[in-house]
């Protein structure tokens, strides 16, 4: 018998390994427009389908939530760009853990007691996966990811910022076309030139896989999980990550890769338990779920629902 956190859990399952799979796909996109192209195809494609689907009253915003929605998709174009400039150069695995040191060091600020022990094994995986004392990782690639990951910190606190002071899902209608325009900016004028029909296609179906029904799924799945049985799952897609990166891409790591991706991921389970954000209370309280974009990923995928106590998959990137 299917229960409410079963399906749940498939559900958010699902989206982590659909944000993933896009992510692989993404990659091909690399050779044709390049890291910065492929991230603007899928955020101007976001920035065009999430305003038609949502249909925001931007009148009923007020001037700070315009504001705060409009830096969240600053970040998220960070987030995307900065993220597939890191896939171009490191295993989506390694990249994806990486990154992730964002949300847990978010989790850890807010936590005690205990919940300031999780840099520790954190650390530990990240020497695990770039192993410095044999000088082979792509430092620059590295940067990329840790930055992304910054930008994915960042961007949590921005998510709640729009989350309590934002009903329903107005703030996603605003950040993700302001993220398509940043990226416009940013890459349009080398990528346009390059363009085809076909990439323009290709570039759709990518942002209806990434992250349009991730978005969907994780929807369906916070109406089903507590917040913090949420952010758990959401620890896991680092695994998840390298686990695709090995079928699709052929990316094989070693043990001791591994091993560096398992710290991070129990590292962010840890930091999940015991560093969530207080629940508001009083008249001011929002009870509606805060809307943002990916996953790591959640904000990486440029479009998820934020629980009050985590981040999404999807990231990451965007």
């Amino acid at each position: 018998m299917m229960t409410p956190a079963r399906t749940g859990t498939s559900l958010a399952i699902g989206s982590m390994l659909l944000v993933q799979v896009g992510l692989a796909i993404s990659v091909s996109l690399i050779d044709d427009v390049g890291a910065e192209g492929a991230a603007w195809l899928r955020l101007a494609w976001a920035g065009l389908l999430v305003p038609l689907l949502v249909r925001p009253r931007l009148r009923a915003l007020g001037r700070r939530a315009l504001l705060t929605s409009a830096a969240l998709g600053l970040v998220t174009a960070g987030i995307t760009m900065l993220f597939m400039a890191a896939i171009a150069r490191l295993p989506l695995g390694t990249a994806s853990a990486l990154e992730f040191l964002g949300p847990l060091g978010v989790a850890v600020a807010r936590g005690r007691g205990a919940a300031k022990i999780w840099p520790v094994p954190a650390a530990l995986g990240v020497l695990l996966l770039t192993e410095p004392w044999r000088g082979g990782a792509d430092l620059v690639g590295v940067a990329y990811a840790l930055a992304a990951g910054a930008c994915w910190a960042a961007y949590i606190l921005l998510t709640q910022r729009v989350g309590d002071t934002v009903s329903g899902f107005a703030g996603l209608a605003v950040s993700m076309p302001v993220a398509g325009l940043v990226a416009t900016a940013v890459a349009g004028p080398s990528v346009l030139p390059e363009l085809t029909p076909a990439l323009l296609l290709y570039g759709l179906g990518l942002a209806i896989v990434l992250p349009v029904i991730p978005f969907a799924l994780e929807l369906l799945a916070l109406r089903r999980l507590t917040t913090a049985a949420f952010g758990t799952l959401m620890a896991l897609e680092p695994a998840i990550a390298l686990a695709i990166g090995l079928i699709l891409l052929g990316q094989v790591p070693t043990g001791v890769a591994v091993a560096g991706i398992g710290f991070v991921v129990a590292a962010g389970i840890g930091a999940e338990r015991t560093g969530a954000r207080r629940p508001q209370s009083g008249p001011t309280a929002v009870t509606s779920t805060a809307a943002a974009p990916a996953s790591s990923e959640a904000a990486r995928s440029t479009v998820a629902v934020m629980p009050q106590s985590w981040s999404p998959s999807g990231s990451s990137n965007t």
